[in-house]
């Protein structure tokens, strides 16, 4: 109950009816009232823009009028879909039962037959308005309830993000290759992910999981991860468990987004035709992620400067590409790599280390 009568005084009543005389006559009981906040519209055809303008606390609705009748004008509001849709109450002169119970059914909260008990009314009028600010308030809370909510999910989003672009960087700092090549290689993915078809929050996961797909390197000793020469038998096979070290660190998260990454440093450095690692998957049984980075990164490693060899040119690298279709990678990215080689190459040149 609202226990201020100022405030509900000062509630917007809006009196929709055909006849002049009742709009005079209703707007006069109430004003008497204290009630000045009235809206008395005569043609039905103007409700919806007038309520949209600004929306009444209560409205009484005629039944029988020209254009739109009552009924109509209850399915045109039910139609706006307005989380807070005031009372409504219905006035006719018909006093038979079925008006009221079709009335009640469409969606009025009351039903009044003229002509009219002043006394009635008013209380109607009362007691619609305490219920409908009772509403208003539940509905404020909750809206800032979720609002809170929401402003907390963000905030522990954001959190989760800032720490997996933390481990995609510890990565970095065992590693010769630079922050860029992990910029390069996420942005080259997403531009591939999205000829795929990858809807906009997948597209922002994989740019986000893909800088973690070496993080299993921090488990390599220097003397193998840093060796300016070719890695040799046992050394070799040390190497190759980062992919199984960083899908350990990454594994048993509930989030997309880190099983998404997990999936990633398990299965970049399989090959389309099975003779990758760590599990020789082959063909569709490669997960799409790994399929689109072990593409991706292959390109930028080819063509970047590392201690241990020269820059491929960029001719060369896309050659490379082509000459593994089906071998190495996938015969449909290596399609949308060629596709998209203008955009690849423009990250690469505006990434450039």
């Amino acid at each position: 109950m609202n226990d201020n009568p100022a405030e509900l005084k000062s509630s917007r009543i809006m009196i929709v009816d055909d006849e002049a005389v009742n709009l005079k006559v209703l707007t006069r009981m109430l004003e008497s009232q204290g009630y000045l906040n009235i809206v008395p519209i005569q043609d039905s055809r103007k409700v919806i823009e007038e309520y949209q303008t600004a929306r009444p606390d209560l409205i009484l609705l005629d039944l029988n009028m020209p254009h739109f009748d009552g009924y109509e004008i209850l399915a045109q509001l039910k139609d706006l879909g307005d989380p807070l849709l005031p009372p409504i109450v219905m006035l006719t002169a018909q006093h038979g039962r079925e008006y009221m119970l079709q009335s009640l059914e469409k969606g009025a909260r009351d039903y009044i037959t003229k002509p009219f008990d002043l006394h009635e009314l008013l209380a109607r009028v009362h007691t619609m308005l305490e219920v409908q600010a009772a509403h208003s308030l539940v509905h404020a809370e909750k809206q800032n309830l979720e609002g809170m909510v929401r402003a907390r999910t963000d905030e522990l989003l954001e959190t989760r993000l800032q720490i997996v672009q933390r481990l995609g960087r510890a990565s970095e700092y065992r590693d010769n290759e630079t922050g860029r090549h992990i910029v390069r290689v996420s942005r080259t993915a997403v531009i591939i992910a999205r000829s795929l078809g990858w809807q906009t929050q997948e597209l922002e996961n994989l740019l986000h999981a893909t800088p973690m797909h070496d993080l299993g390197k921090i488990g390599i000793p220097d003397s193998i991860l840093l060796k300016p020469g070719k890695l040799q038998g046992e050394e070799w096979a040390i190497m190759k468990t980062h992919t199984t070290i960083g899908a350990n660190i990454l594994s048993g998260d509930t989030s997309v987004l880190l099983r998404l990454a997990e999936e990633i440093a398990s299965s970049h450095h399989e090959r389309w035709d099975g003779s990758g690692y760590p599990k020789g998957l082959q063909g569709d049984a490669i997960p799409e992620s790994g399929l689109i980075v072990a593409l991706t990164d292959v390109f930028d490693a080819l063509t970047s400067e590392r201690p241990y060899k020269k820059a491929w040119t960029e001719k060369e690298a896309v050659q490379y590409v082509t000459q593994n279709r089906g071998k190495h990678f996938s015969p449909r990215l290596v399609d949308i790599f060629i596709e998209e080689l203008p955009k690849i190459l423009e990250v690469r040149s505006s990434l450039a280390d």
